[in-house]
């Protein structure tokens, strides 16, 4: 798209641009840290919930606690630190409720461009809304689009699939109406979302084969708190939400951080959870042995051991092979095997994309993503008045995306402070900066996705986030100002 007729209509401080937990999490943040200051926030679904709203598949949960994953302003009371799908969604509409923010979001609106004009030292934003266009200007934008296509997940080629007379149904567009009771499912993956289909599968289909060309890590981890059961029955409720969230901040950075340090024993580690709830006719080796160190790709979590026991069950099996061909009724893999199957699922993963798909231009000029630097995870080099949030890899999403809100209130409270309409991240001339990545896996969508997605830097404030405690004292106490341009400010528009 080029760029936009601009033509004031709405206007506001600050827009954000989704409706899921970041987008919620920045509106709670905005209204409670910039009192004075109008938002508003544009979702292009019907509903509050983002991710959780979209994703409907059979078992659909959180891979990470909602001690950290829950808002750190409406701490998870539950006993369960793993949640599923219904519940995180019911949890994100009852705190944007609760706290008004859901009458600040305009549903079927979604942002088709973004352009910043320097002279006027605003945003015009084109607006899709129930086949109509609008215009918007914002001083400031919040992108709480996620990383992944919505409308479209990552395709996987796979040999013959086209021949296949079955169902094939990819997990971010699962039907609701899909029977599989008494059917041969495959699932074709081996990442979090196929971990979590197979036992879920199982439960109603005469098999599921949870097909893989190389394994993850899994690790069976219990579903209930139960230390902070104890902590909630004889603390003051304040205490107990706050030393629960502590111990879940620091007990998986801790063995983050040892898997990393000594991949080795990390690895042992793992693999005694694994052989400890393994089957006895189920080999470890190649099932279970991936070719990666751990927290190279994203440990996958199955609470009380429920995908080891669909495999105990008898009905549930894991192929280690690739694909050679699917034929009509099954799947043939490389080795020789044959798979019946009377549905596959693509659980492939997800397809990388940035700010919803829109264009992002800069006085007219589109914005490579690209070609930029990040500058604390939150902005975008050359790019004025604006956050992307991106949560973490290694922890849960919403604490890099309430470190992000937090960091845009002190921006936005210093540049009121010093008489600034923009502030804008800029590479120091001279400067040479090593790209790293953004995001520090080496999963299959994300190896796919690059030269879409933003770069790290290894000096200074370029550089990639390391974690959410290190984070929240830059968030909150640390240097705002570092290689930021601030532009003059003019007379708020009205």
């Amino acid at each position: 798209m080029g760029s936009i007729d601009r033509h004031d209509s709405l206007h506001v401080d600050v827009m954000i641009i989704g409706a899921g937990i970041s987008g919620i999490n920045a509106g709670y943040r905005v209204q409670t840290e910039l009192p004075g200051y109008s938002y508003t926030i544009l979702e292009s679904r019907n509903a509050i919930g983002g991710t959780w709203d979209l994703f409907r598949y059979p078992g659909i949960r959180s891979d990470s606690d909602l001690h950290t994953f829950g808002f750190l302003w409406r701490p998870w009371s539950k006993a369960n630190s793993i949640a599923d799908g219904e519940s995180i969604r019911n949890y994100i509409r009852e705190s944007a409720e609760k706290y008004g923010i859901d009458r600040k979001i305009q549903f079927h609106h979604k942002l088709v461009a973004a352009d910043w004009s320097s002279e006027q030292q605003n945003w015009t934003l084109a607006v899709e809304a129930g086949g109509e266009k609008k215009l918007y200007t914002a001083r400031f934008i919040i992108l709480s689009t996620g990383y992944y296509d919505y409308n479209e997940p990552l395709n996987a080629t796979i040999p013959g699939i086209n021949k296949f007379q079955g169902q094939v149904i990819h997990p971010q567009f699962w039907p609701e109406d899909l029977d599989y009771a008494g059917k041969n499912v495959v699932i074709i993956g081996s990442g979090a979302t196929a971990i979590t289909l197979l036992p879920n599968l199982a439960e109603k289909a005469t098999k599921v084969t949870m097909l893989q060309r190389s394994p993850s890590y899994i690790m069976a981890l219990p579903a209930v708190d139960r230390t902070g059961n104890f902590m909630r029955k004889w603390l003051p409720t304040w205490m107990a939400h706050a030393l629960v969230r502590w111990k879940f901040l620091v007990l998986p950075f801790l063995f983050f951080k040892f898997c990393r340090a000594f991949p080795n024993a990390g690895r042992k580690v793992i693999q005694a959870n694994t052989k400890r709830h393994l089957p006895p006719s189920m080999p470890h080796d190649p099932n279970f042995k991936p070719a990666y160190n751990p927290w190279e790709q994203r440990l996958c979590v199955c609470p009380e051991g429920d995908f080891f026991k669909a495999l105990q069950n008898g009905n549930s099996d894991i192929v280690t092979d690739t694909i050679k061909t699917v034929t009509a009724s099954g799947i043939e893999t490389t080795s020789g095997k044959t798979i019946d199957a009377d549905i596959i699922v693509t659980a492939t993963g997800l397809k990388i994309q940035l700010a919803g798909g829109s264009s992002i231009l800069v006085d007219r000029k589109p914005i490579d993503v690209s070609t930029k630097f990040m500058w604390k995870g939150v902005m975008l080099q050359d790019m004025p008045n604006a956050a992307f949030v991106i949560g973490y890899t290694n922890a849960s999403w919403t604490l890099g995306a309430d470190a992000t809100a937090q960091t845009v209130c002190r921006l936005l409270k210093h540049m009121d402070s010093h008489n600034a309409s923009s502030a804008v991240p800029r590479v120091p001339s001279g400067q040479k900066i090593k790209p790293t990545p953004v995001l520090n896996l080496n999963s299959t969508y994300i190896e796919k996705s690059k030269g879409q997605l933003p770069k790290a830097g290894d000096v200074g404030p370029w550089q990639p986030r390391a974690n959410y405690l290190a984070d929240y004292w830059t968030s909150n106490y640390g240097n705002v100002t570092t290689d930021l341009e601030f532009g003059k400010a003019l007379k708020k528009i009205n």
